[in-house]
């Protein structure tokens, strides 16, 4: 095993903007070795580099695969998203992980899977949904519900058109306000989920958001009577070093990147996570 405080070189090979104030990044691994063999699964994250500035933690957005790029969206709240905003194609940047134990995938086969994400909460999610689908053949109904506050803050536009138009996974968007030009369902994301009343049976559910949003999310489920070993939320927001050290993620006798960052809602019970 390499060391995990060393970052891999990546080069940057995607430079997109997703809406304001967020971008989404691909990178390569320089290392033709690394770039064939290093693997991750849905919902685990990534320490991201710029040299000479400074590390920040991201949930990876793509599925591992030898040679496909490493994908992440970063919203530019500090200095080290701000100097990955300003970063263009082609520049060389540190990559170290993944971290985490991810969204239990595996052991969910079969099953009906609920994705619930609100704001910039999708990108982890969005590894999720694009693994379902290259599996899809070992997975029940997959539906999405995902929500922002307005019409223009929902990310991955041309992703959330064609997920609409798919076959294999049934989407519900909402917004907290709509504008003149929207038509779809108004209304924050809980409450939009109990409208929608998925059952639990053969089921499990994913959310991944601000915190208050899962707080909430995860109360709805309750009241809908879904067992909370079968309800699974990500504390992403609250990571930092990603091994364990700096005690920024702690939560209580819980240190979100070394146990999770996926809880299920049995452990979140007992945790002073919010």
């Amino acid at each position: 095993m390499g060391n995990p405080y060393l970052p891999h070189l990546a080069t940057l090979t995607t430079v997109r903007e997703e809406g304001p104030g967020l971008m989404t990044f691909e990178a390569q691994f320089q290392d033709p070795e690394v770039a064939q063999t290093f693997t991750y699964m849905p919902g685990q994250f990534i320490e991201v580099s710029v040299f000479g500035v400074g590390e920040a933690p991201f949930g990876v957005a793509s599925v591992a695969g030898p040679g496909r790029p490493i994908r992440f969206s970063v919203q530019k709240v500090g200095l080290v998203t701000t100097a990955l905003h300003g970063l263009s194609v082609g520049a060389t940047i540190g990559l170290r992980g993944p971290f985490g134990n991810g969204f239990p995938v595996l052991e969910h086969r079969g099953k009906n899977i609920f994705l619930v994400g609100g704001g910039i909460g999708l990108p982890p999610l969005r590894s999720v949904i694009d693994y379902l689908r290259e599996h899809c053949a070992e997975y029940g109904e997959v539906t999405v519900i995902y929500g922002a506050r307005s019409p223009q803050l929902l990310v991955y536009k041309e992703c959330l058109l064609e997920w609409g138009q798919c076959e294999d996974l049934d989407l519900c968007l909402t917004v907290d306000r709509g504008d003149e030009t929207w038509e779809g369902h108004e209304g924050f994301v809980p409450s939009y989920l109990e409208e929608l009343n998925p059952s639990p049976e053969n089921a499990v559910a994913y959310t991944v958001g601000p915190p208050i949003m899962i707080k909430f999310v995860l109360e709805t489920f309750d009241k809908l009577g879904w067992p909370r070993k079968q309800v699974f939320a990500s504390l992403e927001a609250k990571m930092k070093c990603g091994l364990g050290k700096c005690g920024r993620c702690n939560c209580g006798p819980k240190l979100v990147c070394l146990h999770g960052p996926v809880f299920s809602a049995e452990e979140l019970a007992d945790l002073p996570w919010i």
